[in-house]
């Protein structure tokens, strides 16, 4: 049996230091947010789950509202912060950070989270998600980082480029097979929107 987990990333989020919990969508990201809700409305989403982090829960708020379903939020699915949430580090030394993670994954700046640490945190709900919808499809509120290390464990070829390639939001589609990645499909268009670019992940 086929499952489909939709990795749907956050729409565009002002970035506010210190606030990376509890930050919301600009309206350019809200209006994103119904954007994706229209480009699902005709594949199956049985579920709909969500980083506890106001910015992914948003995202699909829409889409969960479009089909009566509730979000279910979940903590381990945060955003990895490779500097930590009072991190003040400038924007280059965080994306330099960030690509040296991918491939040292004990890495981090003080106070940040490795590739490993959020790895070890985020995975095993993916894992309960493939069980709990098999033969099903369900979609995630997620970030970039955390996003690309989980597609990361499936496909080697999300790396920090892939990383880099993502828009805010974006939407992909994973098809497994049991717990055997089939395929992984883009159903975001970046042209869709275009969000200021900030020092959010």
């Amino acid at each position: 049996m086929k499952t489909i987990l939709y990795m749907v990333r956050h729409a565009d989020s002002p970035y506010v230091p210190g606030q990376e919990r509890t930050r919301g969508l600009s309206a350019a990201g809200a209006a994103a947010s119904r954007q994706i809700a229209e480009r699902l409305k005709d594949l199956p989403v049985d579920g709909v789950v969500s980083s506890s982090y106001a910015r992914a829960v948003q995202t699909v708020q829409p889409l969960a509202e479009s089909r009566g379903l509730p979000i279910r939020e979940y903590e381990g699915l945060r955003e990895r912060l490779i500097g930590g949430e009072e991190s003040e580090a400038p924007w280059e030394e965080i994306r330099n950070a960030i690509e040296r993670s991918f491939t040292d994954h004990d890495y981090a700046l003080e106070g940040g989270e490795t590739t490993k640490e959020a790895r070890l945190r985020a995975l095993p709900i993916l894992e309960e998600l493939l069980e709990e919808y098999e033969g099903r499809a369900v979609a995630i509120g997620t970030h970039g980082n955390i996003m690309t290390i989980l597609m990361n464990h499936y496909e080697p070829g999300c790396d920090y480029a892939f990383w880099q390639e993502t828009s805010r939001p974006d939407v992909y589609r994973m098809t497994f097979d049991g717990r055997h990645l089939e395929s992984i499909e883009r159903l975001w268009s970046p042209e869709a929107v275009h969000p200021e670019k900030h020092s959010s992940v």
